[in-house]
């Protein structure tokens, strides 16, 4: 029979245990260390790393009526075990990590909340079990010590080992030395985590924002003074202070994502990241990883651990542009986040808390989409709370000579030219034309025209994929439904051309050429404006 001498703690294992877990700089493989090197090396048959966090399975838990305080409870982060060989057993329960206990319940919550060693010791050789642990007498434990680990004088939780005999004296000191180490090096691997995960969190918000920034220099700011443009600030003002999901549809151009910039300035989370992501340019097989990240081997390629960019999103907002892309399989994994603000990354079984809003946009018709089986009717139905529809710029061509003064000055400025000119001729031509590229034509036109003009007036070149908006038409309730088109004889034609020709002479004071000159004001070269004039004999008069 093995003597009590035998059966000392090897104070060289030890200090080799206790070296190892200083090198540690993630608290699971340090915590994970811990209790497979307990099982062993030490009379210990089992030993477990509980932890005081947050309050997550309060739903589920069966020890709720016993938890006065549920913003906080004992989660068992780490377990190992000899368990005694049984037909048809099922898993540990001294591994199981969803295994919760109320702070101050038993003998654990007891030695937590004192921070004091408490010892659970069968007097008379038969099998013990106490609140929390009821699987003990099945195990046939007669001995279990709790030693709280503590860190500056902050309880972090406890460490606890389970034998089925009596143990010496000598493992009294060693469980106090191993909890104080313990205590700091999860202090520590804490600290590091967080400065990596930081660091991680800014890599990725930076070049996010750089996404950001080129895509915002397409659209200016939320500019103009259009009933459209009001109707669309006045949903943003309802909206913008909650945490509802917001959709935002309009066509490719229109400046979907100034809204969602906007709903994130003027909500709550204004001081947290603004992550976007194009959808669109996410390869299949890489979704999952791109919205909730990956761990190191979890599939090839992935040669250290990433974080998602809802991850990256923490406590602000995510922007999911064109959402339709996304495919079904993982709308599945999008709806979960929607609905529960839970997710895991890529090969870990571990589940992170979602702390964001989410807000997306589309320009494709998710209502045809779900009718033909393309997206699920559930998430539509979830980001769809709020739906915002930006009009289209030919439907707000009264916004046009404020987005194009602003254009103007940001393109000369970006592109290092001189300022030039925009006349009330050139607004007029920019109005007379459809946009079917909407706010992110305009600006590439106006990019070319600002090149081209040399610091002279701005003259635009429109490509051929638009049309000129055709001129309004008189309505019925004026002209009458039998009334027959009116139209002008060639005199009439001619009689006004030359009278426009006059009017624009006397309003720009005879200067033929230069800024707000008549040639400037209507578009035209001074040469045409001046074989006109020859051609209705119209000169300057005398003073």
């Amino acid at each position: 029979m093995e003597s009590t001498s035998d059966r000392r703690f090897d104070p060289h294992f030890g200090a080799q245990l206790l070296l190892e877990i200083a090198q540690e700089r993630s608290v699971e493989p340090l915590l994970k260390k811990i209790v497979e090197r307990a099982v062993e090396r030490t009379e210990f048959v089992f030993s477990q790393v509980w932890l005081i966090k947050k309050g997550d399975l309060c739903a589920t838990c069966k020890y709720r009526p016993d938890c006065p305080d549920q913003s906080r409870c004992l989660h068992l982060v780490a377990g190992r075990g000899r368990s005694l060989p049984e037909p048809g057993k099922g898993p540990q329960p001294c591994e199981d990590r969803n295994a919760r206990l109320p702070l101050n319940f038993g003998p654990l919550g007891e030695a937590v909340a004192s921070g004091e060693l408490k010892v659970v010791r069968s007097p008379d050789k038969q099998p013990v079990s106490v609140a929390g642990f009821e699987w003990m007498r099945d195990e046939r434990i007669l001995e279990c010590g709790i030693r709280p680990i503590e860190f500056k004088g902050d309880v972090l939780g406890a460490m606890v080992g389970f034998a089925r005999e009596h143990l010496p004296e000598s493992f009294t000191p060693w469980g106090r030395i191993f909890a104080d180490h313990i205590g700091a090096a999860i202090a520590h691997a804490r600290a590091f985590e967080e400065i990596q995960h930081l660091k991680a969190q800014l890599e990725l918000q930076n070049s996010y924002l750089q996404e950001a920034v080129v895509e915002a220099k397409a659209f200016g700011n939320l500019i103009g003074q259009s009933a459209a443009l009001k109707h669309i600030v006045c949903q943003i003002d309802l909206v913008a202070p909650t945490e509802a999901s917001v959709l935002i549809l309009g066509e490719t151009g229109t400046g979907k994502e100034l809204v969602a910039h906007e709903i994130h300035q003027r909500g709550a989370r204004k001081d947290g990241p603004l992550v976007r992501v194009n959808c669109a340019s996410i390869p299949r097989e890489l979704f999952e990883s791109e919205f909730f990240g990956h761990v190191r081997g979890s599939f090839t390629g992935a040669v250290k651990d990433r974080a998602g960019r809802f991850e990256t999103a923490e406590g602000g907002t995510i922007f999911l542009d064109e959402v339709g892309e996304i495919p079904l399989d993982i709308q599945n994994k999008l709806l979960r986040v929607l609905q529960e603000k839970r997710y895991e990354r890529v090969g870990d079984d571990r589940t992170r808390r979602a702390n964001v809003r989410v807000v997306a946009a589309t320009n494709r018709d998710l209502k045809k989409e779900v009718a033909a089986g393309k997206f699920r009717e559930d998430l539509y139905y979830r980001l769809n709370v709020f739906p915002i529809q930006v009009p289209a710029l030919r439907d707000r061509m009264d916004d046009i000579p404020l987005l194009a003064k602003h254009f103007v000055e940001l393109s000369a400025k970006d592109l290092k030219c001189a300022k030039p000119r925009l006349t009330r001729a050139g607004i007029a031509k920019l109005q007379s034309y459809d946009w079917p590229g909407n706010i992110r034509e305009l600006r590439n036109v106006i990019e070319r025209a600002v090149i081209l003009a040399r610091g002279g007036a701005l003259d635009f070149d429109f490509p051929v994929t638009g049309q000129l908006v055709p001129a309004a038409r008189p309505s019925a309730a004026s002209t009458g439904s039998a009334a027959r088109p009116k139209f002008l004889t060639e005199a009439e034609l001619q009689r006004r051309e030359r009278d426009n020709l006059v009017q624009v002479l006397e309003a720009a004071n005879w200067k033929i050429s230069g800024a707000d000159g008549a040639a400037e004001l209507l578009g035209v070269k001074p040469t045409t404006l001046l074989s006109r004039m020859d051609k209705w004999g119209l000169k300057k008069p005398d003073r």
